[in-house]
């Protein structure tokens, strides 16, 4: 049933150490991380190297550049891995890598890359599902069982709990993700990519004073997020904002600053996101959360869950 503590994993430990090499580039970022698995089951996160292609403010990242950045930066990060882990690529077990979803150009990069050192070096081929990999990861850094997990970035948006031997969505955006809601308006109001678009709305968004209306678009455990992003855009065109986020003379109260959009745009969106997090709780019974994603590094995001499901 949802909620029930899954049973012990069915595969055996290993005999020995088990070390495997990670590649992550479903976005604009690549990444290489080193993994350990122990005999006794418990893992050791031995390196985890990232570089990000970043575009000028108000441009996103065009797949066959994002795919190019990940050609040219692939064995850096790799060797770079290599190195912190103090190990060569003959002690590693296998070598996973993202399989889907994320986009098409450069994943086939990461695809490449992995397919190429697999066959000069021998090792086992393993493609990881990008969602599983966000939750798993989650569960062996957390230590949570059975969690209610809100699975939030630039291409997706779902509460997702287990049942029955498999992951199931029991939420999830009817149009664009929260990451991509983010993003778009980061490059509306003209703000750095770096180092990174949903970073920077945070760090605006804590100087912000004023709470303006948005709508509000729940719906059972779904939500809807274009209609919102719409209407903040709506405002930047409104005679009322400034976008230096500066007070001209004669101004009165009734004024609009990005930093106050970039507020009120956070504190609508994560607020619906704790609601259908909440039901899904509710539904299935559980009383754990795990916030996974790049969104998921968003403190306000991450402190407005605390508050709906306080630690014991």
């Amino acid at each position: 049933m949802p909620g029930a503590i899954r049973k012990r994993s069915p595969l055996r430990l290993p005999d020995k150490p088990y070390i495997a090499l990670g590649l992550e580039g479903s976005a604009n970022k690549f990444g290489a991380g080193i993994i350990k698995h122990d005999v006794d089951g418990s893992t050791t996160v031995l390196s985890n190297v990232r570089h990000t292609y970043i575009t000028p403010p108000g441009e996103g990242f065009l797949p066959r550049d994002t795919a190019k950045h990940h050609r040219d930066w692939a064995l850096t990060v790799i060797n770079d891995a290599l190195k912190k882990a103090d190990i060569s690529m003959r002690d590693l077990e296998c070598i996973c890598f993202t399989k889907g979803p994320g986009m098409g150009a450069p994943l086939s990069s990461v695809a490449l890359v992995a397919r190429t050192l697999s066959l000069l070096f021998g090792k086992p081929l393993v493609g990881v599902n990008h969602c599983v990999g966000h939750i798993e990861m989650g569960r062996q850094i957390t230590g949570a069982q059975n969690p209610v997990v809100l699975y939030v970035s630039g291409g997706n948006t779902q509460v997702i709990a287990y049942s029955q031997q498999r992951y199931r969505i029991f939420g999830e955006t009817l149009d664009i993700a929260v990451g991509n809601c983010l993003d778009r308006f980061a490059r509306v109001i003209n703000l750095s990519n770096d180092p990174s678009p949903g970073h920077n709305i945070e760090q605006e968004a804590k100087r912000g004073k004023r709470l303006v209306p948005l709508p509000y678009t729940t719906k059972g455990m779904d939500i809807s997020l274009s209609g919102i992003l719409t209407s903040t855009e709506a405002y930047t065109l409104d005679k009322r904002f400034r976008p230096d986020g500066k007070h001209r003379q004669g101004d009165t109260d009734d004024i609009i600053m990005p930093q106050d959009l970039c507020f009120t745009l956070q504190e609508t969106v994560f607020a619906m996101l704790v609601e259908i997090t909440e039901r899904a709780m509710a539904h299935i019974g559980s009383r754990e959360v795990l916030i996974v994603g790049g969104v998921g590094c968003n403190e306000r995001l991450q402190e407005m869950m605390g508050i709906m499901a306080p630690t014991d």
